[in-house]
């Protein structure tokens, strides 16, 4: 029996690290390849929270938004326009048939830059986010990718954007 209990508190304890490492900055993006009309830069996640906090584009952000016409006031506002949503509620329905291919939608405007385990990236993405506020910004899937660096293909993201807010429109009954 103790055996047991202590192999159910060494999976929890396991689980619950794992779950710390994704949360944590060190294992989160650092850099955002922003994709635009035909122009591509890595961008610091940190040019993008500015933007957002201050308005300001400034550095590679600024120089890529200009060389691709996109007012950054536009991007500001995707970046930190909230969808509400129960981070419980959002993980289970991520892993249905539905929420895989919501995943799948916006996967093709946020994604790694190998193209390998999308889906389980952006799910831990989704869900980091949501967990602390019940909320979810695109800033904040950024912050929280799992990996150095995302690729955010900005001609796509408000499409992608709406399928997400559709996608979760039912859940925020459960807020």
């Amino acid at each position: 029996m103790l055996h047991r209990t202590h192999q159910v508190a060494m999976a929890a304890a396991l689980v619950s690290l794992g779950l710390g490492v994704l949360g944590t900055p060190a294992g989160a993006a650092e850099s955002v390849r922003l994709n635009y009309r035909g122009f591509s830069r890595s961008v610091p996640v940190a040019l993008l929270t500015a933007l957002a906090e201050t308005g300001e584009s400034s550095g590679s952000l600024g120089g890529l938004l200009d060389q691709a016409g996109q007012n950054p006031a536009e991007l500001r506002s995707l970046l930190t326009r909230p969808l509400p949503v129960n981070s419980v509620v959002l993980d289970r329905s991520l892993n249905s048939g539905p929420g895989e291919w919501a995943l799948d939608q916006l996967g093709e405007s946020i994604h790694t830059g190998a193209g390998e385990a999308d889906r389980q990236a952006l799910r831990s993405a989704l869900v980091l986010s949501a967990s602390d506020d019940s909320q979810i910004t695109l800033l904040e899937v950024l912050q929280k990718y799992p990996t150095e660096e995302v690729v955010l293909e900005g001609d796509r993201i408000q499409d992608s954007y709406n399928s997400l807010a559709s996608f979760l429109r039912p859940l925020a009954i459960f807020l």
